[in-house]
């Protein structure tokens, strides 16, 4: 019988800096966003630096560093000026993710398997430091126990493409997508790495997502930033804690 572990929800705050920087003023404030999310009882932060920096700032993640008492995560892509900032911030976990300057938002999982020497090298002097390293990628096992024998602590599964799905009214392609989820979520614990997951996830979809009893974190962020234009940081995060209790239940 699998033992069901407590779960986390890792608040993501980019967006907040995507409006800020729209206008590019000094509001509204990422960090403010993050000390709200914590007051709310969110278990962790996730920013994503992206090397255009398109929403979260070098500034920020300076400023994250100082303020947080809750983990960061630092979400990054696989490159030496990343790496240099990582190691020099060593924040809780850093999260490799693929980037690309054309796409909107992360549109598929890291390429492990094809790139395993690279990244096992890539990972090594931030395990030395101190970050939990964390990959993101989709539901599959090539990928999945690359992951695992270059030293990942951590999986974050993509669940892009089951949100994508569902939004679509494509049922029957979702429930395959998720019994996917399931089955790889159980072959990455099986294979002792941390399953985390998160993309596209809202109040229709955590539920199951939430409900797979080896995932011990969610990251969600768009979503509940556009809801607290609406709710308020703390009831969106009350609400979406409520569906995943639900769920865990």
């Amino acid at each position: 019988m699998t033992q069901t572990l407590p779960l986390r929800l890792g608040m993501n705050i980019d967006h907040v800096a995507t409006v800020r920087n729209a206008r590019g003023s000094e509001y509204p404030d990422p960090i403010r966003a993050a000390k709200l999310a914590e007051e709310a009882g969110a278990d962790g932060i996730t920013a994503h630096l992206r090397e255009d920096r398109r929403h979260i700032t070098d500034t920020d993640i300076d400023r994250l560093m100082e303020a947080l008492s809750l983990p960061l995560n630092l979400e990054m892509a696989a490159t030496d000026e990343m790496q240099a900032i990582a190691l020099r911030h060593k924040p809780h976990a850093v999260c490799l993710v693929p980037e690309k300057r054309e796409e909107r938002t992360t549109e598929g999982g890291l390429e492990v398997a094809r790139e395993e020497n690279r990244l096992a090298h890539f990972i090594a002097p931030l395990r030395e430091a101190g970050c939990r390293v964390s990959i993101f990628i989709a539901a599959d096992r090539p990928q999945i126990e690359a992951a695992a024998r270059i030293g990942a602590a951590v999986v974050e599964l993509h669940t892009g493409a089951y949100c994508d799905l569902h939004a679509e009214g494509k049922f029957d392609e979702r429930d395959e997508e998720l019994e996917r989820l399931r089955e790889m979520a159980a072959l990455a614990a099986d294979l002792g790495l941390e399953v985390h997951a998160g993309h596209g996830l809202t109040y229709d979809t955590v539920k199951p997502i939430a409900a797979i009893p080896q995932i011990v974190e969610l990251n969600i962020g768009h979503f509940l930033i556009g809801e607290a234009i609406f709710r308020g940081i703390k009831p969106a995060i009350d609400e979406m804690r409520r569906l995943m209790d639900e769920a865990r239940g």
